[in-house]
């Protein structure tokens, strides 16, 4: 949910106009989308190769993932693993598109630390794979747009610790 949209259903919901200093947060909002997109489409564009380098940094970090009896052994739990970090690298895109951790939040944490126990993936080892993710990122990005950025991955981290 953007923030326009919160805002809108704050109001409705108390019955009253938005304030003059929601229509602010809302132009603020609206100047800095071209801004946001653009980092979207650079997460996008650059995907493949963060996702490849963070996978293996992870598993160079913790070999025992990737040998037998790991959670990401052979090459079908290895692309599982990649697929599960592609997956996380999308909903920080949504989010940042939205400006909002609603999409991480609604779509990607709600019952994640039960699914990961369930089938026994380490989920120190899923937060490692975003950390690395951002790392690369911010190598990637100026010093603003990777802040900006790594606060999506900051609360991502944050959830699946």
């Amino acid at each position: 949910m953007s923030i326009i949209t919160k805002m809108i259903v704050n109001a409705d919901a108390e019955v009253r106009y938005l304030s003059p200093g929601e229509l602010d947060q809302i132009k603020i909002y609206v100047k800095s989308s071209e801004r946001r997109l653009r980092l979207v489409q650079v997460l996008t564009q650059s995907r493949d190769r963060i996702v490849k380098q963070a996978g293996n940094q992870l598993f160079q970090r913790r070999p025992v993932l990737v040998s037998p009896g790991g959670n990401a052994y052979g090459n079908e739990m290895t692309a599982t693993c990649l697929r599960d970090m592609d997956y996380y690298l999308r909903l920080i895109t949504y989010s940042v598109a939205a400006g909002d951790v609603t999409p991480i939040q609604e779509i990607g944490v709600i019952g994640v630390r039960q699914m990961y126990r369930s089938l026994g993936t380490p989920i120190e080892s899923v937060a490692e794979s975003v950390r690395n993710m951002k790392d690369i990122v911010s190598s990637m990005l100026s010093g603003e747009d990777s802040s900006e950025v790594g606060s999506y991955f900051d609360y991502l981290i944050d959830a699946l610790q």
